[in-house]
């Protein structure tokens, strides 16, 4: 009897802890099948699927790095592999610990796995914040087994982690989760008991709005849903008819019964309570979210940018692809990216000059003239007002008509020049300016172009190995055509 008392009391008490945990907390997934999205890594003997449920397949479990954006389910997928039997979970975070610590849970995992037959699961978030130095010092321990090794990272592992720690784990790549994937989420989360208990229902709009802010990110589909919930249970309190307040207590009630304890029981108090996590005031029924209430949550959109990082290459290598595809729309869209996340306006400014020479080039020498006011003009405002100047550069190469031809021919030149060609400047050419160089006969028969018809001269201009090689051959867009149309007739003179 007591036992039993204890018992539910002790329920009780967890469940009073569990409300006051983050409905983010509250809903991670405790098995395989509750895990959103990432199905592509979690099929019938996959290596994750082994190492979460202890399977022993031919492979047996391998240390695993789990490389994806934010709130995709790394610290969960961890979480639900140290769930196995006989494992002891050990997390650490790169931010915090050091070779020390690293060693000291090696030295325990090791007695644990000799002297009682237990696996140790170590978990190390944002292991690309770990020098040379820490990543070392996990070698021992995963190569012998010691440990499985499940580390978490949102920077492109061939960069931010060493390569005897990559050739010992498996790389798993998380991919973002759909808007389909977080909509089940938010379904699960409206309805199951730990997390807002069937105390709310969400309208489209909302749901859309949530969706969208979040960015693809779990966790913050379900914080934003959490605090939607708290300012829908605010205004529904506060429109609340009156009456509804319970003016007397039970005890002051003519039609209480003071023997009667089911509703203490059924009427729970965190229920009730506006502090439990995602629970609504009983008398209120249940409450609908609006779309009101989830733009009050959120009012904008969270940008997943990292100067350093995968974010920053990414954005900026569709920026200038969007450019060189003559898609202004796009090109728009990652500026605007940019300069949401608080990228260097001076960087965009660069990278504009330099795709103005490379895409645009002689199709629209003009393009250049725009990009170089636009950086200019970037280091004289500043930003808000310099993302004006940044648009119209955006704009002008992207609509403008493209060629490379330029910088190809130019590349072309180097390679003869790197592989040995080009022989000595032809004598007319060399410099004639000091006393002795007529002598050696730099300069005779030099042919001055301005004394010629149309001020073009018909003489060797190249050494004598390339004469006749065409490295610059402009393409028919833009003004380009006519430089073709005026190359064609200076070549047949130069080259007479």
């Amino acid at each position: 009897m007591t036992g039993d008392l204890f018992s539910a009391a002790s329920h009780q008490e967890e469940g009073g802890r569990r409300r006051h945990m983050p409905l983010a907390v509250r809903m991670r997934p405790r098995h395989l099948d509750e895990i959103v999205g990432q199905q592509h890594l979690l099929e019938q003997g996959s290596p994750l699927r082994v190492l979460a449920e202890g399977s022993r397949g031919p492979a047996g479990a391998s240390s695993v790095i789990l490389y994806g954006p934010p709130g995709t389910g790394k610290t969960t997928l961890a979480h639900v592999i140290a769930r196995g039997e006989s494992r002891t979970f050990v997390e650490l975070s790169a931010i915090r610990a050091g070779v020390k610590d690293v060693r000291r849970v090696m030295d325990q995992a090791l007695e644990d796995r000799d002297l009682r037959g237990r696996t140790t699961v170590l978990f190390l978030d944002e292991i690309h914040r770990f020098n040379k130095a820490q990543q070392d010092a996990l070698l021992p321990g995963v190569e012998n087994g010691w440990v499985i090794l499940v580390a978490a990272t949102t920077e492109n592992p061939s960069f931010s982690v060493v390569s005897p720690l990559l050739s010992r784990s498996l790389l798993l790549t998380l991919r973002p989760l759909t808007d389909e994937d977080l909509s089940g989420l938010i379904d699960r989360a409206l309805a199951e008991e730990r997390g807002l208990d069937g105390a709310f229902t969400l309208d489209p709009e909302a749901r859309g709005h949530i969706l969208r802010m979040a960015g693809g990110d779990a966790r913050r589909v379900l914080t934003t849903l959490e605090a939607a919930a708290a300012v829908a249970a605010g205004r529904a309190e506060q429109h609340a008819p009156a009456g509804t307040d319970d003016a007397c207590s039970d005890e002051d009630s003519p039609e209480a019964d003071p023997g009667d304890s089911d509703s203490s029981e059924t009427d729970s108090p965190e229920r009730d309570s506006p502090e439990a996590g995602g629970a609504t005031p009983g008398h209120l029924g249940t409450i609908t979210i609006t779309s009101e209430d989830a733009e009050q949550a959120m009012d904008h959109a969270v940008q997943r940018y990292d100067r350093d990082g995968d974010q920053h290459y990414d954005i900026v290598s569709a920026f200038i692809k969007s450019l060189r595809g003559s898609d202004p729309d796009a090109a728009l869209h990652y500026l605007a990216r940019m300069v949401v996340a608080g990228e260097d306006p001076r960087f965009i400014a660069r990278r504009l000059v330099i795709a103005a020479g490379e895409e645009v080039g002689m199709a629209d020498p003009s393009a250049l003239q725009t990009a170089v006011a636009a950086a200019q003009a970037v280091q004289l405002i500043g930003m808000p007002e310099a993302r004006i100047l940044l648009a119209e550069a955006t704009v002008h190469i992207a609509t403008a008509p493209k060629s490379n031809a330029s910088y190809r021919a130019l590349d072309a030149a180097i390679a003869d020049v790197r592989a040995g060609k080009g022989g000595p400047v032809p004598l007319h050419l060399r410099d004639a300016h000091y006393a002795g160089a007529h002598r050696l006969g730099h300069g005779r028969s030099y042919v001055y172009a301005h004394d010629e018809p149309h001020h073009v001269a018909a003489q060797q201009y190249p050494p004598d190995d390339l004469v006749g090689v065409d490295y610059y051959r402009p393409t028919g867009n833009g003004q380009e055509r006519a430089v073709a149309e005026r190359l064609d007739r200076l070549r047949a003179i130069t080259r007479r």
